[in-house]
């Protein structure tokens, strides 16, 4: 036969009976025990202490106790990192606009600088371009100055020097400055029609106004009335020897 364990042999009569409470979590506190050595009984003989299993990976994640808080310290630890790095990043991205713009407004301000410059320099020589236009006009530029004079007016106009002025365009206030005054039925407003000195700009800036005369439109005059016809007189009766005739006889005539 096969034997029955009995749970009850090998203890006494008097031995007294142990209960022991091995629930994880407190039911009164709701907080999970610690782990306290088994006690051995004085009486009877001794067994081994059952070994303590590890406690399960939920009991380390229990919900809060009575009157504890409910918020999750790394939730609100990560929240603030997180706006940390909001701030800073868009301190960064105002920090590179900014940037970006001083760098465009100091590009812009050293173009300005060299343009004020060139057009310094060029309008220093002008004096020098109006010289040689008028040999030029007198005949008196040719050979090697010649030559010398087209280099320079090249090289300046390479830089941005535009010659502006001549006769038959239309007048304008903002680059030409008129000294003198006409007027024609030959032009249909005020026309440029006499250059003294040519204008230059340099780039968008005028160096320099033209010197003009201006002629304005003018109506033509009426013409003049065609003359009356004349009336042609009769004629006379030739004179009956040697003698003219009278005026009443002359009336008598015409009248006929």
């Amino acid at each position: 036969m096969t034997e029955r364990y009995d749970e009850t042999e090998g203890r006494g009569p008097d031995e007294p009976v142990v209960v022991r409470d091995r629930r994880r979590i407190d039911p009164l506190t709701g907080e999970v025990r610690q782990a306290a050595p088994a006690a051995e009984p004085q009486d009877g003989p001794k067994h081994a202490a059952p070994t303590e299993e590890p406690a399960a990976p939920e009991a380390a994640h229990a919900g809060p106790g009575l009157g504890d808080s409910i918020v999750d310290d790394s939730v609100s630890v990560a929240t603030g990192l997180e706006k940390e790095l909001a701030e800073r990043t868009a301190d960064l991205q105002r920090l590179q606009a900014e940037y970006a713009n001083y760098r465009k407004r100091v590009d812009r301000d050293r173009e300005q600088v060299v343009a004020a410059a060139k057009a310094s320099v060029v309008g220093d020589l002008l004096p020098l371009l109006d010289d040689l236009e008028r040999a030029e006009q007198h005949g008196d530029l040719t050979g090697a100055f010649k030559a010398v004079g087209e280099k320079l007016v090249g090289s300046l106009q390479r830089s941005g020097l535009e010659p502006f002025g001549t006769e038959g365009e239309a007048f304008d206030p903002s680059v030409h400055e008129a000294v003198q005054h006409s007027t024609s039925p030959d032009v249909a407003g005020p026309t440029v029609t006499t250059v003294m000195r040519r204008g230059y700009r340099f780039g968008e800036r005028v160096l320099r106004a033209a010197l003009v005369g201006v002629t304005d439109h003018e109506p033509g005059a009426a013409p003049a009335a065609a003359p009356a016809p004349e009336t042609q007189a009769a004629p006379v009766d030739p004179p009956v020897g040697g003698e003219l005739p009278l005026e009443g006889e002359l009336f008598d005539e015409n009248n006929r």
